[in-house]
């Protein structure tokens, strides 16, 4: 038997990290479901988004699948970038691959984004100057550096990709992307099987929408990764398609690219695919392949024939019968 956390989140995240588990649990593996709670709807009865209990079950479980969070305008910082910050998650990892059945101008498109998540513009780090300017201050540290290259040709090595490239704009910011470029050359030279490539950030944004198909792996600093997932959701159809991981030293949270949406909450009509996605890579982490490639296959299949998808996929499908299409392609 297994163990995971579950966050059911904000928004519609409820609705697709329910569908989640039961396609998870549909499976036949094991998993012994936590409950657990985070994001704006955690305020009322702890005073934060992130409760000190909440990380602790993480801690102890190793293993989470969460929904989406909201960001508040005012009062509380990022609930997402204090949960990667506070548990150490310091690589975020978003897949992004075509689907047979989703109109888009690109075919063959299998990415996979990586991004530092500790350190950089993220990290919070900004502050008044006067009443009419702000600076924000951009950590960097070689470490932090090398450990999510590592990280990125590790996934590389693992899954049979053949190519890592680092986007930065190191020929602007010397330092900070310097380091980062610095650190990855040094990396590489420990996988001779993986080639390296190096682009400034912004000829990365243009080849992707020219020719995707000429990239596998990526790896970049905080702000630039959020920033390219997105592109990258965008070149296959849809965020809701494309799942994502946040890995530390000794755990893992898994969670859909897309937002929480509040305008949909509870109207049982939201893409459930990015979620059951993200519960399909939770099993791979947990050594359970074959369970997550059968989800993988479902979704698929249940995609390309276009009859139980959601509206932003052309189908007048719910939530749950999208889910239970999926269910029942298990079988």
């Amino acid at each position: 038997m297994h163990s995971a956390v579950y966050i059911p989140g904000d928004g519609i995240g409820p609705e697709v990290v329910d569908a989640a588990k039961r396609v998870v649990d549909a499976t036949g593996v094991d998993v012994e479901w936590i409950s657990a709670d985070a994001g704006q709807s955690a305020i009322e009865a702890h005073g934060t988004t992130i409760p000190s209990e909440t990380l602790d079950v993480i801690r102890r479980v190793r293993v989470a699948l969460k929904g989406p969070f909201t960001n508040l305008p005012t009062g509380f910082p990022s609930p997402n970038q204090t949960l990667r910050t506070e548990l150490e998650l310091f690589g975020n990892l978003r897949l992004a691959r075509a689907f047979a059945g989703v109109a888009t101008p690109f075919q063959g498109i299998d990415l996979a984004v990586v991004r530092e998540c500790t350190e950089g513009l993220f990290a919070g780090t900004e502050q008044m100057v006067g009443k009419d300017a702000a600076v924000v201050v951009r950590p960097t540290s070689r470490f932090a550096c090398e450990r999510v290259v590592r990280f990125a040709f590790d996934f590389a090595v693992q899954n049979n990709r053949k190519k890592v490239t680092v986007a930065l704009k190191a020929n602007i910011l010397k330092l900070t992307d310097g380091m980062f470029l610095k650190a990855a050359r040094e990396i590489s030279t420990s996988y001779p099987n993986v080639q390296l490539q190096s682009v400034n950030i912004d000829a990365l944004c243009m080849d992707l929408v020219r020719k995707p198909q000429e990239f596998d792996v990526l790896v970049m600093p905080n702000a630039y990764g959020d920033i390219v997932a997105d592109i990258a959701g965008g070149l296959v159809g849809s965020l809701g398609l494309c799942p994502g991981g946040n890995y530390g030293e000794n755990l893992a949270v898994f969670e859909s690219a897309h937002g929480s949406a509040p305008k949909y909450a509870g109207q049982n009509k939201v893409n459930p695919t990015a979620m059951i996605l993200s519960g399909a890579m939770m099993l791979r982490h947990l050594g359970e392949a074959k369970a997550a490639e059968k989800i993988e296959n479902a979704a698929r299949k249940v995609i390309a024939e276009g009859r139980s998808v959601t509206y932003d996929l052309g189908g007048k499908a719910s939530t749950s019968e999208m889910t239970d299409a999926i269910i029942e392609r298990l079988k």
